[in-house]
């Protein structure tokens, strides 16, 4: 599968995706992987930022609220359509495109930093993708991305429950198995069952990597790792919101930032 096919799928995505993550049903987002993203992320004040795959916009807009100054793509003209009108009616700054990852349209060495929420896993070439994100970077610049963790969500994975219903273990199968594009399709767990009723699920093309396969593609692309995150929700937040209370079993999530040399 290639970018032009994956586009297509998450245009067609977009109008439901935007109305349900602005409506809450992203549970994982909101209470735990973009609070425990931003906790991670080094101070960006005053920094150039770029938001790679940003879907509907509203964690390029947490960017610029802790005060970089954020421009930001992603592949469906629909979600530029929704980032771009919520910057229209409560502007912070932020430039949206309509662009790929894997040929970023802006010249070499223009920003501090980079970001991509949840898209890298998402992307047909990542590694094309990893040198697009280390060239557009100044020296000394760094890529932050999350993924699903690839060791605890390949390509099969169950939850193991009690007769209550809490997560006692998790299976997991298929982890050398790589996908270039295999489509799973799931709604948010969160939506109301009317809700779901009425829409078709999300059709998301994958392209699962072993977390070594992950490794060998940073480095090749240049960058050195400088820090790892494996978001667990704590027992209050497990508490008000048991959709991730698997977390505290095993991650979900793996958050990378890589650097760019300095003498790059």
């Amino acid at each position: 599968m290639d970018e032009l096919q994956v586009g297509r799928y998450w245009e067609a995505n977009a109008e439901t995706w935007t109305r349900h993550v602005r409506a809450g049903y992203d549970v994982y987002r909101d209470a735990l992987n973009t609070p425990a993203f931003l906790a991670f992320l080094p101070p960006v004040r005053g920094l150039s930022g770029l938001d790679i795959g940003c879907g509907e916009g509203e964690n390029t807009r947490q960017l610029a609220r802790l005060g970089a100054r954020m421009q930001a793509i992603d592949i469906a003209p629909t979600f530029i359509r929704h980032a771009s009108a919520s910057e229209t009616a409560a502007p912070l700054g932020i430039t949206y495109r309509h662009a790929c990852a894997t040929a970023l349209p802006f010249p070499d060495a223009t920003f501090d930093f980079a970001t991509a929420f949840m898209s890298m896993m998402d992307i047909a070439g990542p590694q094309v993708a990893l040198v697009q994100a280390y060239r557009v970077l100044k020296p000394d610049g760094f890529f932050q991305f999350s993924i699903l963790h690839p060791c605890f969500v390949p390509p099969y994975r169950r939850n193991i429950r009690d007769d209550s219903g809490e997560v006692l273990a998790v299976e997991v199968s298929r982890y050398f198995q790589a996908t270039d594009g295999a489509i799973e399709s799931w709604h948010f767990s969160a939506a109301p069952a009317e809700e779901r009723a009425k829409v078709e699920p999300f059709h998301v093309p994958r392209f699962h990597r072993t977390l070594s396969q992950w490794v060998a593609m940073i480095v090749q692309a240049g960058f050195t790792i400088e820090a790892l995150g494996e978001p667990m929700a704590s027992e209050e937040t497990a508490l008000a919101e048991p959709v991730v209370a698997d977390t505290r079993v095993a991650p979900i999530f793996l958050h990378f930032r890589l650097r760019k040399p300095a003498k790059a």
